[in-house]
């Protein structure tokens, strides 16, 4: 015995072995379990689930049944698996948010768009929905092939005839060994209508397919963003595209609210309520101050309460870019084709769907044929019986059999077993000449079916235009709007787009320490005040840089050593007002020992507009905008700078203004912008003024016609001087003086060209800030040392200044609580000051050199 059962062992590589196990194991989930048939798009369990339901006799006009008679019949003759497997099966057939067009009509709680569980099957019930029975149609006719079920004791069809192309109409989602499908749906009349284009030209491409299938048409609606990713899927079976809710935005007294109406394809509402709730309370969006889910059986709407002072579209797009409002849908045409996994596009498809219609229409004709040659071979020896009535009955009656009776029959009138038996089984009603006539009627009519199935067959077309003509059937039974709607639009959301569109204001400080706050920070003071406390400096810092932008306008910082970097405002940490800020060599590679001097917002690069370059020596030098339009993260040279040389000035222009310059020793020079040709990057540039000794360029601006000059010294003094006492010089020149330089001014720090209908923003070194109006500066002459504009104790100075649009805000206190440093009442010894200052104006002739 032992010899016996040694003889059947046979020796065999365990690697071998695993792998012949495994790849079979794969094949087999892949083929009957995971992946859908390219012909009718169903895996074996959905198969299955049809076909028994039809089986059992519950069609769409007969009344439900319980599901778990359905289940019983599925696990017990067709499919070997758990029950809930072919329930969730089932129940997903017959929920609407998931099918584009549902197989089973369901009754009772089959779940929910909120991630609910349908109940038990004990107490629901279902049978085919009325579609269904368009996959299952002439099912009888031998159209599809046959295969014994796991036992051999029943038979379950291969496929399913499938009148309309349900791969693409449904979609399927599976994953298999090493592979997975995710087809979308679609709809019905799109697709159809895509056949019908194939038949017409089977030359067409899957591209020019999208001229009948536009796209995905999920059964929650929606939006598609854009069309590329549709594209790349339809033509190579692979892609990716992005779903968005559909949202509105109500405005109520004030208040703004986003209404959700639709969903992405496959996003359970409920987990998106909890998400947007965590992300609220996380402190992630900002912004909403409730949430609410108001849907009803009439549809969807989900409440999103804003605050007064939000964006509504900036918070929508926070929620589509941290929430599945917005998701992507990777499809995969991956589907069996003769019982291989393929990917397909758009075109294969619909080809191997046509050509399985085609089987079917031929069977199915065959069919009809072979049923009615059989009928018209009887109604023959019906004929021939009527033709011989008499004979026939006597041979019958002189019978002693059947048997004998019909051998009699075969043999006098040359008849077939089947005839034969037909004329012994014949009524005598049929012998009456209504009857009679009835057979030949019936027979006429079968001799014309028979010449059309016969040509039917013969001919591809005709099998092509029933296919043509029952399509077009199902498509205007079932076919009904699209419900997604495809948009042209960006296809990702930027970082920006979840930015608000806002002014604000930027500083940066003598030791490398940048931010940005909202313009509306700060509001405008009287002349001579205090000002407010713009921000916390370390020891012996100051902030150097203060201008305004849009939080979307790229930032061009130019260093001493002629460098530019480029960054978009919005990346600029957003801080309190009396925080440092961030060091700027967090955001940019600013190399070591390189100091910001100048810093332009710029919206576009273009060709119009150019970048004018002022350093400390007085050379000048003017270049094209676009030629930095690709600024790497690590800098480019703006300017090559002589030894000892640094850029202390930028400007944007047009190409057609007049510049001025000013030094800290109060000489200014005015000259067109003409007067400096056109420069490369590298370039050097010339000289703009020539400056005393000792002496060096502070500052360089823009003029523009109807402005003033704006002169602000170290201590505080500045006043306002007509352009018009300016005069045009030729570059190069000394200039003229601009402001009658002291000991108790201090120095010039600051030229600005300025209007009337903005404020100014002077800061200390220390740190303290001042917003006042600039016209209520004092207008004098060039060679006056000007008024006081504000307070500056002996130990600080004036650090820069810059220009702003005009606001009314009104004063509030900071993030901290503490109370801004208010001066509305001016100190009388101050106004004291500034009177003897204007006395003493000088009337002496234009000093120039």
């Amino acid at each position: 015995m032992a010899e016996e059962i040694r003889s059947q062992i046979k020796d065999r590589d365990i690697g071998t072995e695993m792998r012949d196990s495994f790849m079979d194991y794969a094949m087999s989930i892949i083929v009957s379990r995971a992946l859908p048939d390219v012909r009718d798009g169903l895996k074996p369990v959905h198969r299955r689930i049809l076909f028994a339901m039809s089986e059992l006799g519950m069609t769409s006009d007969k009344p439900y049944k319980k599901s778990a008679r359905i289940v019983g019949e599925v696990i017990g003759k067709y499919h070997p698996h758990g029950d809930s497997a072919v329930y969730e099966s089932m129940v997903r057939m017959a929920q609407d948010f998931s099918m584009r067009y549902m197989l089973v009509d369901g009754h009772g709680n089959f779940g929910s768009i909120d991630g609910d569980y349908a109940a038990a099957m004990r107490y629901t019930e279902a049978r085919l929905s009325k579609i269904a029975m368009e996959m299952l149609r002439d099912i009888n006719k031998e159209t599809i092939d046959f295969a014994p079920n796991y036992d051999g004791e029943e038979h379950e069809p291969v496929v399913l005839p499938a009148r309309f192309p349900n791969l693409l109409v449904n979609g399927v989602t599976g994953i298999a060994v090493g592979m997975a499908t995710n087809i979308p749906p679609h709809n019905l009349g799109e697709v159809i209508d895509g056949v019908m284009a194939l038949i017409k030209n089977p030359d067409i491409t899957p591209l020019e397919l999208m001229d009948y299938i536009k796209g995905p048409d999920f059964p929650t609606a929606g939006y598609i963003l854009g069309r590329e990713g549709i594209r790349q899927a339809y033509a190579t079976g692979r892609g990716s595209v992005t779903m968005r809710a559909k949202v509105e935005i109500e405005e109520n007294n004030g208040k703004a609210r986003i209404i959700v109406h639709e969903l992405p394809y496959q996003v359970i509402k409920a987990r998106l309520v909890e998400k947007i709730a965590e992300l609220v309370r996380e402190k992630k969006i900002d912004g909403i101050t409730d949430l609410r889910d108001e849907s009803d059986r009439n549809g969807m709407r989900v409440v999103i309460e804003l605050r007064r002072d939000v964006v509504p579209n900036v918070v929508l797009n926070n929620l589509y870019k941290q929430t599945s409002m917005q998701s992507n849908f990777g499809i995969n045409m991956l589907a069996l084709v003769n019982r291989e996994p393929k990917v397909l596009n758009l075109k294969d498809v619909l080809y191997h769907y046509l050509q399985h219609q085609i089987e079917v229409i031929r069977r199915r004709t065959e069919f009809e044929l072979k049923k009615a040659e059989a009928r018209a071979h009887i109604l023959e020896g019906l004929r021939i019986a009527l033709d011989h009535l008499d004979e026939v009955i006597a041979l019958i009656r002189a019978s002693q059999t059947t048997d004998i009776a019909r051998e009699g029959l075969i043999s006098r009138f040359n008849l077939s077993l089947e005839q034969a038996q037909a004329i012994l089984d014949m009524r005598l009603q049929r012998l009456t000449g209504l009857e009679r006539e009835k057979i030949e009627n019936e027979y006429a009519e079968l001799m014309k079916k028979i010449a059309e199935y016969k040509a039917i067959l013969a001919s591809e077309q005709l099998v092509l235009d029933i296919i043509s003509t029952e399509l077009m059937e199902v498509r205007d039974r079932f076919a009904d709007p699209r419900r997604t709607e495809i948009t042209v639009g960006e296809e990702s959301i930027l970082d920006e787009d979840l930015i608000p569109q806002e002014e604000v204001v930027v500083t940066v400080t003598h030791s490398g320490y940048v931010k940005r706050l909202p313009i509306t920070t700060y509001r405008s003071q009287r002349r001579g005040g205090r000002g407010v406390v713009g921000m916390d400096t370390k020891e012996n810092d100051f902030v150097e840089h203060l201008f305004t932008t849009n939080s979307h306008h790229y930032l061009m910082f130019f260093t001493d050593k002629g460098k530019v970097y480029r960054i978009k405002a919005y990346e600029i940490p957003d801080l309190s007002r009396t925080a440092r800020g961030t060091p700027i060599i967090n955001l940019i590679e600013i190399e070591q020992g390189e100091k910001i001097n100048a810093v332009i917002p710029v919206q576009n690069f273009d060709e119009e507009h150019f970048l004018f370059f002022a350093t400390k020596s007085g050379i000048v030098k003017k270049t094209p905008l676009d030629d930095y339009s690709n600024i790497r993260k690590g800098g480019l040279i703006a300017i090559n700078l002589r030894e000892d040389d640094t850029l202390i000035g930028v400007k944007l222009t047009d190409g057609t203004k007049e510049i001025v310059m000013g030094t800290s020793d109060g000489m200014s020079i005015r000259f067109p912008e003409q007067d400096v040709r056109a420069m490369g990057r590298s370039a050097t540039g010339v000289k703009g003024i020539t400056l005393s000794e000792n002496d060096s360029v502070i500052d360089m601006d823009v003029i523009e016609e109807t402005n003033d000059i704006l002169i602000v010294t170290s201590k505080g003094y500045g006043k306002r001087t007509p352009i018009s006492e300016y005069r045009t010089q030729s570059r190069g020149g000394k200039g003229i003086k601009t402001l009658n330089v002291t000991s108790k001014n201090g120095v010039v720090v600051g030229l600005k060209v300025v209007k009337t209908d903005e404020d100014l923003m002077i800061i200390t070194a220390s740190g303290t800030l001042i917003r006042m109006d600039i016209a209520a500066i004092s207008t004098m002459g060039r060679n006056t040392q000007g008024v006081r504009l504000i307070n500056i104790k002996e130990d600080d100075e004036v650090a820069t200044l810059t220009r702003v649009e005009k606001s009314e805000e009104t004063e509030h206190d900071d993030e901290d609580g503490a109370e801004d440093v208010l001066d509305q009442n001016h100190d009388p010894a101050a106004e004291q000051t500034e009177g003897s200052i204007e006395e003493q104006t000088s009337q002496d002739p234009d000093t120039e050199a």
